[in-house]
């Protein structure tokens, strides 16, 4: 038979002959190794980025009220140091720190706070600010509790809750407004339970969320002003009771023991506590208003004069002593 096919087709058939399996081994390997070349890369990225990063876990007030948005990307910009933040109410803050799924807390419960320290779970405890908690209801105010005292204005809400003309919302949540609340509470001798007082009634949710609720429903809660002042354009509520220092509302700040769990960002969490406590960082927190109010008042250093939330002498120097300046993981 003819073979009729041209030295060009005789070069085509040549370029369609199987690859040998050298040849395969050979594309298979530069394969893998551009493939590894592009995870390494993308390993090595993903560990710088994680070295950078320190999670601070703290209220949902500072996230709520904005403050932490106002202040962390300065903070970042300076440092280097991205923040990942966990808003949740203080004692699930103070919980996560404890497992050392944080670097560093910012929460309002001074009293378990002392216990955090106490047992070796954080260091280095210093106020940072305060402002303090209100009594905020419907503008008929049914419970008939404007301008009283607490005290006062606790045994209303009580006596008309149980008249069924109220509805009392709380957070539930063991936050550090939740404590509050119920310290508020055991003042006239009262322990609420949500069961068995059906016009108390737990929201299991943040404060943006229950002041959301408590307003829906037109009744009464107990919020810190910061997040008063940030969401009280969107509200029908108003603020009925404030003031007195039971019910001041102090800010701490602390660093996870790195002895107690492996793997927390020590020098880093220092860095940004001492970037709060700070005269830039106490400037910049004192500077945030909404509608001309201060949401926050700076407080390190004064807190003894301001509301009785002593920080040790030792730490203050600690504090004041140290350079803030960032020296690495």
């Amino acid at each position: 038979m003819e073979n009729n096919h041209t030295e060009e087709d005789l070069e085509e058939i040549k370029i369609r002959k199987p690859l040998s399996k050298n040849q395969k081994r050979a594309i298979f390997i530069s394969v893998i190794v551009a493939v590894a070349g592009f995870v390494g890369i993308f390993l090595i990225l993903e560990i710088n980025r994680l070295q950078k990063r320190l999670i601070l876990a703290t209220t949902t007030s500072t996230y709520d009220s904005g403050l932490l948005d106002y202040l962390l990307p300065i903070f970042e910009e300076q440092s280097g140091i991205t923040i990942e933040i966990i808003s949740v109410g203080t004692g699930q803050a103070i919980e996560i720190g404890q497992n050392g799924d944080a670097d560093v807390l910012l929460v309002h419960s001074r009293t378990r706070e002392d216990e955090f320290i106490d047992d070796e779970y954080g260091l280095h405890r210093v106020c940072v600010m305060y402002n303090d908690f209100i009594i905020v209801g419907p503008v008929a105010d049914p419970a008939n509790i404007n301008g009283e005292n607490v005290s006062e204005t606790m045994t209303r809400l009580k006596n008309a809750g149980e008249l069924g003309t109220i509805e009392f919302y709380s957070r539930g949540d063991e936050s550090g407004t939740h404590s509050k609340e119920l310290a508020l509470w055991s003042e006239i001798g009262f322990t609420p339970d949500s069961e068995t007082d059906t016009w108390y009634l737990e929201t299991g949710a943040g404060m943006g969320d229950t002041l959301t609720i408590t307003d829906e429903n037109d009744g009464y809660t107990l919020v810190d002003r910061g997040t008063w002042l940030s969401a009280r354009d969107k509200l029908d509520l108003i603020l009925l009771v404030e003031g007195g220092e039971i019910l001041l509302n102090p800010y701490g700040a602390m660093v996870i023991n790195p002895d107690k769990n492996t793997g927390i960002k020590y020098k880093k969490a220092i860095v940004f506590i001492a970037f709060l406590v700070s005269e830039e960082g106490q400037d910049l927190i004192g500077d945030y208003k909404k509608d001309g109010e201060v949401l926050f008042h700076p407080c390190f250093g004064i807190c003894d004069e301001t509301h009785s939330c002593p920080t040790t002498d030792e730490e203050v120097e600690f504090w004041k002593e140290y350079n803030g300046g960032y020296t690495g993981p």
